[in-house]
């Protein structure tokens, strides 16, 4: 099992539900995602959101909702490592 992981922008985007993460589906496909995304900004802060496919989203980006970022901190135009969650509870 490879953790497979990218360095992507994250952008806030009013549109985008709270407890979500828009990624474009190419991004999905790589990273190995199935239903969750994890969001690690500066190696430190650690959050999961729900991911969902939309084109309108470059590859290169992670829309979340504008005002859950603010609250966690997270500016517009962060890039973070973007991956599958790990399995949790399970030996790493």
């Amino acid at each position: 099992m490879s953790a497979r992981e990218r360095r992507l922008r994250i952008r806030r985007r009013d549109e985008v539900p709270r407890g979500q993460a828009r990624l474009n589906p190419r991004a999905i496909e790589y990273l190995g995602i199935k239903d969750r995304v994890e969001v690690v900004v500066g190696g430190k802060k650690r959050y999961v959101f729900r991911a969902l496919a939309s084109e309108a989203v470059p590859e290169n980006e992670v829309w979340c909702n504008t005002d859950e970022l603010k609250e966690l901190g997270v500016a517009d135009n962060t890039v973070a490592a973007v991956r599958a969650p790990l399995a949790a509870g399970g030996p790493q």
